[in-house]
């Protein structure tokens, strides 16, 4: 009875592990219109003087998990792209490669995944990121992934921020 009971309390033990991580997983969701996120995103972005950061991926991808499992729970990462831009996670996978709308970006998926692009207030694309050039050993930079929130910030394109230079 008592080995029947340490059976049943491991089983449970491995389903609930099993469900929170496939919740934290989700971190793309394959059924959104990625277009329309996008476009609220901008709009948003303009409203509060801000860039808008294209997070492209899918939850297959451990690198792009990787990358937002870092910049949610890294403080001065966070702080840094919440201060900077509107994030939207725009899904790659079989069930849904949102082509149309990465056609309209320049194909960024050319450079694997995760991708990132930089959209101003208007909706204009500003730059793509390889994101292999924010890597460091099995994950990512946390210096050079805060360079490049730095870089493509509103602060780092506003030309007031270089008078008198």
């Amino acid at each position: 009875m008592v080995k029947r009971m340490a059976i049943m309390l491991f089983a449970c033990f491995i389903a609930m592990a099993s469900v929170t991580a496939q919740q934290q997983a989700q971190v793309y969701n394959v059924n959104a219109n990625a277009a329309e996120e996008v476009a609220a995103a901008v709009k948003k972005a303009k409203a509060e003087k801000k860039h808008v950061l294209l997070q492209i991926g899918g939850n297959w991808c451990s690198w792009c998990l990787r990358f937002n499992k870092l910049v949610t729970e890294n403080d001065t990462l966070h702080t840094a792209m919440e201060s900077n831009y509107v994030v939207v996670h725009v899904n790659y996978s079989k069930e849904n490669k949102n082509e149309k709308l990465l056609a309209s970006l320049g194909y960024p998926q050319r450079f694997g995944f995760p991708v990132f692009v930089v959209l101003d207030g208007n909706g204009n694309r500003l730059h793509t990121q390889n994101s292999a050039y924010l890597e460091e050993g099995k994950g990512h930079s946390p210096a050079k992934v805060l360079e490049f929130f730095n870089h493509w910030s509103p602060k780092a394109l506003d030309p007031a921020s270089y008078a008198g230079n």
